[in-house]
Parts: structure tokens; C-alpha cells; sequence
């Protein structure tokens, strides 16, 4: 366990040494590619194989179906310059068994579905407004939101399929809104109890239309921009012996990155997890922002409700302050 430790941080502090730059940073749908809630974020995001804990269908449309018990998470991201980055979520799974012919064999075999929805809210604020002349006008902010639901359904004990419809919307300059409407599809295949192999592919058909005329009269114009399509591989193992998961994931785009991500969950306690993580190691391109992340979470059992409180610590390289992400996630 300590050499796997040691060679992961090893590998995360060299890498993190990187440049930054790559044609996606400037892609629409920013906010929603940064990931979701304090235990994604502090394991690197590399969740879209990971089908065991607090399960959320924003990495994987075909993650519910594996939520043992409800799940309602929260979360609340600490930025600088002003930014806000948070996340919502409730994730359940039912059987497909009919309750009439329910047995305590046939409830184990039956086949199971699961529904996921959420919200992550992002935006800037303390924006100060001036005119050509430099007085200060006002105090503007951005809001930008993407509310997802998702539905999965297990086709074998081994292979599992999601789809997950998104709308976004984007309020950018007082009457200057957008909105769009996307989906994302997904699979998991279980290739024995610790192995789990996944694919998805996020944001088809998502994009911004503007249109600045009602603002800028003749100046104005009317515009569409797409949302990167993205596809992701992954797999996740759990290592019994060592009471540790580890999963990775590559992602492609075609805003010309091919993105590796890396992320280990170590189960100290019964209540106790640490997590370490590597987001946005571009392949294709050196000149990009590499983060390293950490993570913990505490949980307890209070009145038949699993609580559990999760934190992530998240380098954010270029910018005054790096990411905070605290969250609350309760199975009930």
C-alpha cells in the first residue's frame, strides 16, 4: 500500500509541472467539464467505472442502477475571483421484479433500474461595470446551470445502459440569456466482482444560440456555438486485500484533447476514506493545466441515516487560491 502511494504522488508532483493551454478551455460548458462534488472531485474525477459508495449519473448515465439505497448529496464549492461552483443531487434504484412473484431468490436475480437527478450551479459575481470613460456603473454576475435526470436499466447482471437528458441555461449580461438541451449515453460492464469497465459520451447535441440584436441593435448579431462531444473509457479495481480502489479513465474530444485521469480511494476505516486524484493530463497537448486533488470523508450512521461529510482540496495552478469542496451525502 505505501509503494502505490508513493508512486502515485510521485507521478501526480512531476506531472503537475505542466504549461497551460488547449483549444477546449475556451469551448462553451466550461463549468459543467470541472466534475461533480467533493468525493468525484478529490478522485480526480475518474468516476465513470466506480459503481460502489455515493453513485451520481453526471459521470455515467448508468451509475443508478448500482445505488444501493437512496442517495441525496450537496455540495458547495470555495473559489476565487469570485466564482461559485455547486452541485445537487438524488439517486435511487428500484427492482424490475414484479413485488407479486418477489422471493428471496428472485429479489437477488432480478434485474434493476435507477433514475438520477441533479443541478450544478456556477457563476461569477462582483462584476463592476464601467463605462468608456472607467466610472463605475454597477455590479453585474453570470449564472450558468445545468439540470440533469437520468434513467438506467440493467440488461444482464454484467451489462448496464444509461441516457441522461441535460438543460442548461446561461444568464451572461442582464437580457442576454441561452439555453440548450443535451444528452449524454453510457455503459457499464461488470467483468467479475472488483473489475468494472465503462464508456460514455457526454454532451451530444449541446450548444448556446445568442442573439445580441435586442442589445446591440445593428451592431448585434445572431450566433450558435457547440459543446465539445467528449468519450470516455474507463475501469475501476478494487483491491480487497488492501481495502483500495483505483480506476482510471481516458477521454477524447474533439476540441483535440485526449485527457488521462487517475484516482485512488483507500478505505482506512469503516468511517474514515482518503482519496488522491490527477484531472487533466492532456495526452495530445503538454501545454495544459494538470490538477492533482486530495480528499477525505468522515461517515456515520445517525437514526438508520448514513451520514457522510466529504471534503476535496483541488490545485488549481494560475489562480489565487486553489478549489475547496465541502458536501454532505446522506443514504436513507
Amino acid at each position: 500500500m505505501k509503494k502505490i502511494l508513493i508512486t502515485t504522488f510521485l507521478f501526480v508532483s512531476i506531472a503537475a509541472g505542466q504549461p497551460e493551454y488547449s483549444s477546449i478551455s475556451s469551448q462553451p460548458g466550461a463549468f459543467s467539464r470541472m466534475g461533480f462534488g467533493a468525493r468525484g472531485m478529490g478522485m480526480g474525477n475518474v468516476m465513470s467505472a466506480v459503481k460502489s459508495g455515493n453513485l451520481i449519473s453526471y459521470y455515467n448515465p448508468a451509475l443508478s442502477v448500482f445505488q444501493n439505497q437512496n442517495s441525496f448529496q450537496v455540495s458547495y464549492g470555495i473559489l476565487s475571483l469570485d466564482r461559485k461552483l455547486n452541485f445537487l443531487n438524488f439517486t435511487k434504484r428500484f427492482s424490475l421484479q414484479s413485488k407479486k412473484t418477489d422471493t428471496s431468490d428472485t429479489k437477488e436475480d432480478a434485474l434493476m433500474a435507477g433514475i438520477s437527478f441533479g443541478l450544478i450551479n456556477a457563476g461569477v459575481g462582483d462584476i463592476i461595470e464601467r463605462d468608456d470613460q472607467g466610472n463605475n456603473l454597477s455590479t453585474l454576475s453570470t449564472t450558468e446551470n445545468q439540470f440533469f435526470f437520468s434513467v438506467a436499466k440493467e440488461f444482464s447482471k454484467k451489462i448496464a445502459f444509461g441516457l441522461a437528458v441535460k438543460f442548461y441555461h446561461y444568464n451572461l449580461y442582464k437580457d442576454l440569456k441561452s439555453s440548450g438541451l443535451g444528452f449524454d449515453l453510457g455503459g457499464i460492464y461488470s467483468f467479475n466482482e472488483n473489475l468494472t469497465f465503462s464508456f460514455v459520451i457526454k454532451d451530444l447535441n449541446s450548444k448556446y444560440k445568442w442573439d445580441t440584436v435586442p442589445i446591440l441593435n445593428q451592431l448585434g448579431s445572431q450566433t450558435q456555438v457547440d459543446f465539445p462531444i467528449l468519450k470516455i473509457i474507463g475501469v475501476s479495481y478494487f483491491y480487497k486485500k488492501y481495502n483500495t480502489l483505483l480506476a482510471a479513465e481516458l477521454e477524447s474530444s474533439n476540441a483535440e484533447t485526449t485527457i488521462f485521469r487517475f484516482g485512488a480511494e483507500h478505505y482506512l476505516t469503516d468511517n474514515f476514506t482518503m482519496r488522491l486524484g490527477l484531472d487533466n493530463y492532456n495526452i495530445s497537448n503538454s501545454d495544459f493545466p494538470v490538477q492533482p486533488s486530495f480528499g477525505v470523508s468522515f461517515t456515520r450512521e445517525v437514526n438508520n441515516f448514513l451520514l457522510s461529510v466529504d471534503y476535496a482540496y483541488i490545485i488549481e495552478r494560475y489562480s489565487p487560491n486553489d478549489r475547496h469542496i465541502v458536501g454532505i451525502s446522506v443514504l436513507f
